[in-house]
């Protein structure tokens, strides 16, 4: 049993590549998620779609170019991600962005919570409550910008957003939203490397693929607002009354 154990879930990480691209993941699995739960909770949740959208229209300004002037480069890792190829540059890269983003967000959490809250009152306590908002985009820029360089343009939005629409169906407060949107994505990219290891499929997608399986059982499941939560609450009045 240990042996098994060591071969699915050690083993793998004896290679540089895989260690390189799990931290890469845990590092975008600090930083993505709580910008989820704050898009989320300020009803903006198709933000970073739309984002990730319009720079995908960019991105295709420049393979036109690059197909005008001949280059046979494979642009593939561009929509697709490529967290298994990313060197030590990159990792760096990652690192620092997720840093700044988890920093920046630990300097203005209280100024997030009172906007997401009672905007109004933000706005009253100072003319200047409009950089709040400023630096959560830029923020939201900046992760999104570190997700393409590992998940690709087509699912950097996945690794933010599946874990904090996730963690709303086990928990009511922002602390235990923000924590369980973490665990599930760091389970989720970790996860998914594993899955791509041994199935010989691709990592982006596999990590995104759990991340859905996530959400699917919190849907199911979960404490809060699920399938079966919405079960309970109907057959309790009916046990209150034959109790009774």
């Amino acid at each position: 049993m240990l042996d098994l154990l060591n071969a699915w879930l050690i083993s793998p990480f004896d290679y540089g590549f895989m260690r390189r691209a799990v931290v890469g993941g845990l590092a975008l699995s600090l930083a993505a998620p709580p910008l989820g739960v704050f898009l989320v909770l300020r009803g903006m949740s198709l933000i970073g779609d739309a984002m990730a959208h319009a720079i995908i229209i960019s991105l295709a300004a420049g393979v036109m170019l690059i197909s005008i002037g001949g280059s046979s480069v494979d642009l593939t890792h561009v929509l697709f991600g490529s967290i298994l190829a990313i060197n030590s540059t990159a990792l760096l890269l990652i690192a620092g962005i997720s840093t700044l983003i988890v920093v920046t967000l630990a300097i203005v959490f209280r100024a997030l919570v009172v906007e997401c809250l009672d905007p109004l009152f933000l706005r009253g306590q100072s003319r200047r409550s409009g950089w709040v908002h400023s630096v959560f985009l830029g923020l939201l820029v900046l992760n999104l910008t570190a997700g393409f360089q590992t998940l690709g343009t087509l699912m950097a939005v996945g690794l933010m957003m599946l874990p904090a629409t996730s963690a709303r169906f086990w928990s009511k407060r922002l602390e235990g939203l923000i924590g369980i949107a973490i665990v599930l994505a760091m389970v989720a990219s970790t996860g998914g490397l594993l899955l791509s290891f041994h199935l010989d499929i691709p990592s982006g997608p596999s990590i995104i693929l759990l991340a859905g399986v996530g959400y699917l059982f919190s849907a199911l499941f979960g404490r809060y607002h699920s399938l079966a939560a919405k079960l309970r609450r109907k057959t309790t009045p009916l046990a209150v009354e034959q109790g009774s």
